[in-house]
């Protein structure tokens, strides 16, 4: 006499969901996101955090990035819009996976650092202050730049967003970091939106 055999139930894949970028939700962060959402933190910022992070970026030989144990960030090393020398600043950024190219869609998800199509936004927010920074005209007259991640050189081309696409990625920068709405609520200027992808 057989044994009848048994299948299991074939019970089809889900279609996988985009993920978007996690927001850092822990105590500290969130003291951090108040802290710097006030104008006294928009005034000194800009003078002590780069400063900062350029000196423990290099006496660890680019394993530490200070501000990047808040919120992921790169040194961007861009040539000056005038002067075509190499300018190294560190930004804040929102890392993103399937960044797809020059002609990538809105951030689909965070960003492991290893993967390929690797993608980041840089937000030209400067704090909240009037101007545009400088950066942001190095990339608009240089578009190909080199950044550091986790420690690895990447060289990268940046696009300035416009459009549908910017209000996407703005939509998700400021469920990613709140204080960028009120940057935001402070300046008459659009603040400019870079997509960084690799070369």
């Amino acid at each position: 006499m057989t044994t009848p055999s048994f299948r299991r139930p074939h019970h089809p894949r889900r279609p996988r969901r985009s993920r978007r970028p996690r927001p850092p939700h822990p105590f500290p962060v969130r003291l951090v996101q108040r802290l710097s959402s006030t104008r006294g933190f928009a005034k000194v910022a800009p003078h002590v955090v780069p400063a900062v992070d350029r000196a423990v970026h290099r006496l660890t030989r680019g394993k530490v990035l200070l501000s990047a144990q808040m919120l992921p960030g790169v040194i961007l090393t861009a040539r000056g819009a005038r002067s075509g020398l190499p300018r190294r600043t560190p930004l804040a950024c929102m890392p993103e996976e399937n960044a797809g190219g020059a002609a990538g869609g809105a951030t689909s998800g965070a960003a492991n650092g290893a993967a390929g199509g690797t993608g980041w936004i840089l937000v030209g927010s400067n704090f909240g202050r009037a101007h545009h920074p400088a950066w942001t005209a190095n990339l608009l007259a240089h578009p190909d730049a080199e950044i550091n991640w986790k420690g690895r050189d990447i060289p990268v081309t940046a696009r300035l967003l416009h459009g549908a696409e910017r209000d996407a990625v703005w939509k998700a920068l400021v469920e990613f970091w709140p204080p960028y709405a009120t940057y935001r609520s402070r300046v008459d200027r659009e603040i400019r939106l870079f997509r960084i992808v690799r070369r």
